[in-house]
This record gives C-alpha cells, structure tokens and sequence, in this order.
C-alpha cells in the first residue's frame, strides 16, 4: 500500500513539475495586450463594431459610451436579438448614433449569438469587424492599439480575453481560476505560434479580417457552434490566416457572478464540449485533477516522511504555477492556498455540464437552451 501511495504522490509532483517545465509556459501571462490613451485620436474609418445584443439594457450604454472614446468615425452595428427589455431603444437613442437592426427569429441549427452576429456581418461594409459581446467595456485607444497590432503581425484575427469581474468573494475566488483553466486548456503561446493542434480565440473582443470571415463563409461556417470563439479561430486557421490571443485590462466585462451558481453556469455552458462530450475524455480528466489538485494535498497527510516530501512539492509546483495569473489580476497570492478546493470546483462543474448533456441539454445562454443534437 505504501509503494502504491508513493508512486502515485510521485506522480502528482511530477505531473505539476512537467507544467512548469513546459516550453510554451502556459501558466505565465505573457500574452498582453494593454491600450494606449493616445491611440484615441486615430482615426476608425475602417471600422466596424458588431454587437450582438439581447435584453442588454444594464450594460450597452456604458459599452457605447466606451466606443466613443475610441476615436474617430467609427461605425457600430447593434444586432437587437428579440430583446423583451429596452435594449434597442437605448442603443436608438445614443449620441455616437449605431445602426440598430432587428435580428429575425433564431433559425435550427444556430446558436443565437452567431446567427446575430452573422445579421450584423450582412450589413457591414468596412474592411475590419470587430466581434464585441454587450458587455465588454473597452478603455480608449483600444480598437485603434489592436489594428496596429493585427498589422504588426499580419494577424487575421486578434482577440482579447476580458478582464472578468473580481468583486465578491466568490468571484475572487474563481474567476481567475477561469482564465487559468483556459490558458492551461488552449495555450496561448502556442496558439499564436500556429499550432496544428491549438487555435484559441475569446470572444468577447475579436478584431477580424472582413475578406478573411467571408471566405470562411462567414458565422455560417460555424452557426451551431457552442465554443464559438475558438471555433472561429480554427477556420481561421484553416483558411491560412494567422491569429492571435492575449489578456488585458483594456476589456473589462461588465458582468458579474456574485454567486457560485452564476459561475457554475457560466462554466457549466461549455465544460463538456471542450470534451468533445466525450465520456471516457471526462473520466480521464477527472482522473488527471483527483491526481493533481487532491493527491499532493492527501499526501501531506501521510505518516512517511519521503511521502510528505514529494507530496510538498507538488502542492508547492500546483501554487507556484497559479501566482502568475494572481499577479496578472493583482490579487493576493494567499488565493494560491486554495487551488486543491478551486480545482475540486471546477471539477465539479464539469461534471455538471455532463450530466446536463446526457439529460439532452447541449447549453443554455442568455433564456435560450440548446438542445442535444440527435443521433
């Protein structure tokens, strides 16, 4: 028994050893993108924001407020998505004046953000779009900085993954987490090297190509997808266009989930498609976190003094690799403590997000559920 608890004790450190030791570092934040204030003055004339938005009415304001910081001759196209509350009227009202479509009823096989957006793309005439949820507040100068960027780099596409709220307890606790899981799930820095088998996007702020998504075909090319963002990137990709991805401060989502519920659901939506709802994938990576977020903890607890050795250095490789992601957020790196519960958390979730698709939910967002598809 002791052999046996030892080798797996000696597995869980090696396995968060490895992490840390890997290339491409997919624990660290070295993928940023900050605005410059300065960038403010440019001019957008080749610009286009699209926003799919449906019963929006908290937060597109301050989403439109934020884009007439941005710079000059912008144009903005609101796709109203059978909004019940006063989204289009506030969005009709606004000083910076978006053309406000009304999106038709959600056809079989589309998901409602992409049937919305693909509305919008019918419409828009410039030569960049940008991909902009209702609820990601820009800090000046950002679409300009990112033009440059996509320039830069002959990007055809170039996303940032917003700064989510960190306000309440819960969402300190978790949220960071959120963006941890992701990077460690698509690497950035491998994504944005061109990997075959990583193509990461977020899809709260994307700057895309207009020639580059109308060969694709447009949001038709992925109409039913559920990881929209990452979806999009790979046709991208396929299409031979170089994409890019990163963190900022300069998106800040204005949503919040001030209860573990709102979190869970928000992860629950698309858990289980990153599995490919797969059920042995989900058996094999609860079997790698039970391994690597509860055994090092377990063996500080074994009377074997070589045990609690390895064992401690897995949990302090597990806290080492979350510190980059506290820093990036500038929360305290006590929350690092708490990794064996967050992992146990979202372990969880994900099971949820099974349990959910084998009872023929696929997802659910903003009052729509998507059904499982038939087979």
């Amino acid at each position: 028994m002791w052999a046996t608890i030892m080798i797996v004790s000696c597995a869980a450190a090696l396995g968060w050893v490895v992490i840390l030791a890997l290339p491409w570092q997919p624990w660290r934040m070295g993928e940023s993108f900050e605005a410059h204030p300065a960038d403010a003055r440019a001019s957008l004339e080749d610009m286009t924001v699209l926003i799919p938005a449906r019963d929006e009415a908290k937060t597109l304001g301050q989403v439109l407020d934020a884009l007439a910081e941005q710079g000059s001759n912008l144009s903005v196209i609101v796709a109203n998505d059978q909004s019940t509350d006063s989204t289009a009227q506030i969005a009709r009202n606004h000083s910076i004046a978006p053309r406000v479509i009304d999106v038709p009823s959600l056809p079989q096989g589309w998901t409602g953000k992409l049937w919305a957006l693909e509305q919008a793309r019918r419409v828009a005439t410039k030569q960049r779009l940008v991909l902009l949820d209702a609820d990601i507040r820009l800090a000046p100068g950002t679409l300009a900085g990112l033009r440059a960027k996509a320039d830069a780099n002959g990007l055809a596409l170039a996303s940032l993954m917003a700064h989510l709220r960190m306000y309440y307890t819960i969402e300190k606790l978790l949220i960071p987490a959120f963006i941890y899981f992701f990077k460690l799930l698509y690497p950035f820095a491998l994504s944005n090297a061109g990997s075959r088998f990583v193509k990461a996007s977020a899809g709260g702020c994307v700057l895309i190509d207009a020639n580059a998504l109308d060969r694709i075909g447009g949001f038709s090319a992925l109409a039913n997808a559920i990881i929209d963002d990452c979806t999009l990137a790979s046709k991208v990709r396929e299409d031979g266009g170089k994409t890019w991805v990163g963190v900022t401060h300069s998106a800040c989502s204005l949503r919040g989930y001030d209860s573990f519920q709102g979190i869970s659901d928000m992860v629950a939506r698309s858990a289980f498609t990153q599995l490919g709802y797969s059920t042995p994938l989900l058996i094999g990576a609860t079997l790698a976190m039970v391994l690597l977020f509860i055994v090092p903890m377990a063996g500080l607890a074994i009377p074997k003094p070589v045990t609690r050795a390895v064992s401690s250095i897995g949990a302090l490789a597990m806290m080492a690799s979350y510190l980059p992601t506290l820093a990036y957020y500038r929360r305290a790196p006590a929350w690092a403590l708490l990794m064996p519960i967050i992992g146990c958390l979202y372990l969880g979730m994900t099971w949820l997000s099974a349990i959910r698709y084998w009872r023929g939910r696929r997802s659910a967002w903003r009052g729509r559920v998507y059904a499982r598809e038939k087979t």
